[in-house]
């Protein structure tokens, strides 16, 4: 592929992985500021905060149903296709939360609308991913592949920093009139964000791979079935490689907003501005790491940023503990900006490479969605919940990220790097395998 054509493919993986994170997160961080107030009224603020964490967490689980009606439209009829109709759902969502009316205003109708939307965004995200990932991934050299599979990566810490650039910008206005339009901004404004992402989608062509399945005839009708059936163990791995990338994420860039400003005493604007020094960081590193991963290999840069997780999870609150601006900025810049690099940097692409061709995206995100509705959603909510039932002790949440960190290792375990094997040969090998089987079973019944 040209160099002109292969930069089209970058930008369209980056920019619209990059826009739906920011509609994603922007939820996230309204959530424990606003959201609470405004739409899960009770007369308890801790109550109203638990229910607003739980409405962020409903997403997480209808992810996985979103991954697998966008994997199968994806691995049917296409990777470009399927990312255009994310990125609308995701757009046309996140608009509408921008112009809903209050609990004041409409009582109850408030938060069933605003967890309507939260649903489609669901949806939407969930087919995302996989379709951003194997755009990228499906289209690079063996030799570099760790790199391009990088690239979409990057965006959820990219769409992280510009929702919270866009959330510090409008936390400056007086609390007043954030809390009746401020907060709307960023939402309202994010379909300009998404007319850009479709124009520069509609500009690429499908991927390498998926032309040449569809060359062989080899389509399946049904990949849900197909994956289950053929790629169950795949699936669970990847399950549980994805639990230590999405719990303490949310712990260090979401649930801390609430944690540190209610319980530690910061102001959301240094709270949500060390956030974005630490994502900018990650941002930077996540290249680098997948950039070495072809290099060494994907699973030693997993493993290492997963024993990272492990030794950290302690010192982590301790610092918070401390009370001290600096602190802050030094935990959550080496939990979120280092040691939650390497991590992320290689999972998509060492997804992709335990994958046939054929269901590689409904494989890759079952796995990543599932492992993401587990983990990752309900981690501010079991964080939250662990410091009630403890008197505001950190000592389990700290438990609860080695336990994230051990699962992963576990599942790991098993898996083989192959960062130095051509991605279409994963069919190869399955098919060999499944010969293999047939040929022994009818040599048992000779």
């Amino acid at each position: 592929m040209d160099p002109k054509q292969m930069r089209k493919v970058w930008i369209a993986s980056l920019v619209g992985s990059s826009i739906e994170w920011f509609d994603y997160f922007l939820y996230g961080t309204v959530a424990a500021l606003v959201f609470n107030q405004l739409f899960f009224v009770t007369e308890e603020p801790t109550v109203g905060l638990l229910l607003s964490y739980a409405s962020f967490a409903l997403a997480f689980f209808i992810r996985p149903f979103g991954g697998i009606i966008f994997s199968h439209i994806g691995d049917r009829i296409g990777r470009k296709k399927t990312l255009v109709i994310t990125l609308s759902l995701m757009g046309v969502a996140t608009f509408g939360m921008g112009l809903l009316p209050t609990y004041q205003a409409i009582g109850v109708w408030a938060p069933i609308l605003l967890i309507t939307l939260r649903l489609i965004q669901g949806l939407g995200i969930g087919g995302e991913w996989g379709g951003a990932l194997l755009l990228a991934v499906e289209y690079a050299p063996k030799e570099k592949r760790g790199l391009y599979g990088a690239i979409p990566q990057m965006g959820v810490t990219i769409g992280m920093v510009m929702g919270t650039v866009a959330l510090s910008i409008m936390t400056l206005l007086p609390e007043g009139s954030f809390m009746t339009w401020g907060w709307r901004v960023p939402f309202i404004m994010s379909a300009l964000l998404v007319i850009f992402g479709l124009w520069i989608r509609k500009g690429i062509e499908e991927t390498p791979s998926f032309k040449r399945v569809q060359k062989s005839g080899e389509i399946p009708k049904l990949p849900i079935a197909d994956t289950l059936k053929y790629h169950w163990k795949e699936v669970i791995i990847a399950v549980g490689a994805k639990v230590v990338e999405t719990a303490p994420f949310y712990i260090f860039g979401t649930f801390v907003v609430s944690y540190a400003t209610a319980e530690l005493g910061f102001s959301r604007t240094a709270v949500l501005n060390t956030v974005m020094v630490a994502t900018i960081i990650t941002t930077i590193l996540i290249p680098i790491m997948g950039s070495l991963s072809d290099k060494i290999g994907r699973k030693k840069i997993y493993v290492a940023g997963t024993i990272g997780m492990i030794l950290f999870a302690f010192p982590y609150f301790w610092m918070l503990q401390q009370q001290s601006l600096v602190l802050l900025v030094v935990a959550t810049v080496v939990g979120l900006g280092i040691i939650w690099a390497p991590i992320t940097a290689v999972l998509g692409t060492m997804f992709s490479e335990i994958f046939d061709a054929k269901v590689r995206y409904t494989g890759i995100t079952l796995g990543y969605q599932i492992g993401a509705a587990l983990a990752g959603g309900t981690a501010p909510l079991v964080a939250t919940s662990l410091m009630l039932q403890f008197d505001g002790s950190y000592v389990p949440v700290a438990f609860y990220i080695i336990f994230t960190a051990v699962i992963s290792l576990l599942a790991i375990w098993a898996v083989k790097d192959r960062s130095q094997q051509n991605l279409d040969d994963v069919t190869t090998i399955q098919d060999d395998t499944a010969v293999t089987k047939t040929a022994k079973k009818e040599l048992s019944k000779v």
